[in-house]
């Protein structure tokens, strides 16, 4: 893929504004440029340091982007990703390696493609592996050919297959396997998915693109030898209006159960889910469907809509995700990419640049109208200290700290219950059109209500001079309620506003309210929080760079703000230890 920075002048825009002027035109070559007006900034802290995470991947230094190829093969998982090995800005970008045995402690390795042919001379860009019969992994990527950026499907596979940890990787001298037509934006054709083979015995591959501001998700079909594509008559799946697609993923979920399913899966009671990165929004959106196997294509259901307003992933800073079969344990497994929010220059000081959130399970609600997401078991087994709170009331105004952990480096999870609907505020009808983040920007949290606000502050000053709060507030709809649930990063840090990206993200949680209930996880290190939701049906991701809020000056609180009074019923939160990443 290749990278936007998401400027502040640009992306504080409302999204309604950003929308308009994307379709008249005005911002239609996004994708090939940066909007970014540097300027300086000054601090009195280390921040390669201070803001590097604890437990969250990231090499020791420079650049990383998308997750390439996550793959479980012989008992060892494989992390490939997009890394610039001479610097903390994109450019020369390469597959580093990393090997785990349980998705949170890595071992790194030696790159394992980078540009060193005529099929792949000016960059290897994202892709996807897929385990082939005989159990024989292979990985397609998208090799760019020129300096004009044409880009090409090309594949590469393991050198010694006896090697547990599959260091080296050979790219055949028949690449690229597949090169774009003349109807094909061939500066816009990357990024293959996973393939899955067929019940006709033939292979299906997706290559992201756009045309005529259509994004759209071509497919192309190769028999059993995997090395000679066709592409099919028509997209699986186009969109008017969305701009290129990125980084797609393609997946079967289970109606029946949360177990995974693997990719070529073709039975009864599954749904199937199209993910694609718009890459004029920097989100990951997806749909549920249902995939015509006869027709190969793709057919979102009416509970999904197929556009910027449709489902996220994850509604803060979150990308370029893709998922794969843990076929170890039964799940389908999501990993991410959470860039930066501050400038380039800072980026360039500090050295490095770009984590990746914490792998996440994910399986379709019992509603089969969205996915749920949850952090992989294996994360516990970094949590050391524990505290905990139960049956603690918060009357409107109030807080109340959270103590004995290191907060900046913590797992928390905390269930809020109240007595009564009453006080939900009208949720106002100008709002309707409004995305969910410029609502919380209008009601952030230190705006009192009725139901809420209430939730947590994380990476807090003492004295509240930087915050990164996490909270929901209830909204009375017509018969129904609306729960939304925010991250604001507006005052996450003191460092002057122009410098850096700091939205209020933001996404409603589709949640049941009849017991009175709503639970929240919060994954704190550093300069990430990662929050879930009603157990993982809305997550949002936001990146921060507190000043005060570092260390042990770093302050938890848990708060109200709302009229209706607020019980902690419980609340659990650990110290987590730092993983092993090198």
């Amino acid at each position: 893929m290749e990278i936007l920075r998401k400027s502040s002048s640009l992306w504080a825009l409302p999204i309604l504004v950003l929308c308009f002027f994307i379709n008249n035109g005005v911002f239609v070559d996004a994708s090939h440029k940066v909007y970014m007006h540097l300027q300086s900034t000054t601090s009195h802290v280390d921040a390669s340091k201070v803001h590097r995470t604890g437990y969250h991947f990231q090499p020791p230094k420079n650049w990383i982007n998308d997750p390439n190829g996550p793959m479980y093969y012989n008992g060892v998982y494989h992390l490939f990703y997009q890394y610039n090995p001479k610097g903390a800005t994109w450019g020369n970008i390469v597959w580093a390696h990393s090997v785990s045995k349980d998705l949170i402690n890595w071992i790194p390795l030696e790159p394992a493609i980078y540009p060193s042919k005529v099929f792949d001379k000016y960059g290897t860009w994202s892709g996807s592996a897929t385990i082939l019969p005989g159990n024989k992994p292979v990985i397609l990527y998208t090799g760019i050919v020129d300096a004009n950026k044409t880009q090409v499907q090309n594949y590469a596979i393991p050198a010694n297959m006896s090697d547990p940890y599959l260091r080296k990787w050979i790219k055949p001298d028949n690449n690229p396997l597949i090169v774009a037509d003349k109807n094909i934006n061939k500066i816009q054709f990357r990024d293959p998915t996973t393939a899955w083979m067929g019940r006709d015995g033939y292979w299906r591959v997706l290559v992201g693109s756009v045309r005529n501001h259509r994004g759209k998700v071509i497919m192309y079909k190769s028999n059993k030898n995997f090395m000679k594509w066709t592409k099919a008559k028509h997209p699986l799946h186009s969109a008017q209006g969305t701009g290129n697609w990125e980084c797609p993923d393609f997946f079967p979920v289970s109606l029946k159960n949360e177990n995974g399913l693997d990719t070529s899966y073709d039975g009864k009671d599954v749904k199937h889910v199209l993910k694609v990165s718009f890459d004029v929004t920097r989100f990951d959106h997806y749909t549920v469907g249902t995939y015509d196997t006869k027709k190969d294509k793709y057919f979102p259901d009416n509970t999904s809509i197929d556009g910027w307003k449709g489902l996220r992933l994850d509604y803060g800073n979150y990308y370029a995700s893709k998922a794969f079969f843990d076929s170890g344990k039964n799940r389908r497994i999501l990993l991410g990419w959470a860039n930066e929010s501050d400038t380039v220059d800072n980026d360039v000081k500090k050295g490095w640049a770009g984590v990746h959130p914490i792998p996440r399970k994910i399986w379709l609600d019992p509603s089969g109208k969205q996915l749920v997401q949850w952090p992989v078991q294996e994360l516990e087994t970094l949590r050391k200290k524990k505290v905990q709170l139960n049956n603690k009331k918060l009357n409107k105004g109030e807080k109340v700290e959270i103590k004995g952990i290191t907060v900046a480096q913590a797992d928390v999870e905390v269930i809020f219950s109240f007595a009564s609907l009453d006080k939900a505020e009208p949720f106002d009808s100008s709002w309707a059109d409004l995305y969910a983040q410029d609502v919380c920007a209008i009601k952030g949290s230190t705006v009192q209500g009725g139901l809420g606000p209430f939730g947590l502050l994380t990476l807090a000053s003492k004295n509240l001079e930087e915050y990164t709060p996490v909270f929901f507030r209830v909204f009375k709809a017509h018969d129904n309620y609306k729960v939304l649930m925010c991250s604001d990063a507006s005052r996450s840090s003191l460092k002057n506003e122009t410098t850096m990206y700091k939205p209020s993200f933001a996404g409603y949680v589709d949640v049941d309210l009849a017991d009175k209930k709503l639970s929240l996880r919060s994954l704190i290190d550093n300069s990430i929080v990662e929050s879930f939701g009603a157990g993982g049906k809305t997550c949002i991701t936001p990146r921060v760079y507190p000043t005060l809020a570092i260390f042990d000056k770093a302050h938890l609180f848990a708060f109200n703000n709302g009229a209706e009074t607020i019980t902690i019923e419980t609340l659990n939160a650990w110290s987590m230890a730092n993983a092993k990443l090198h």
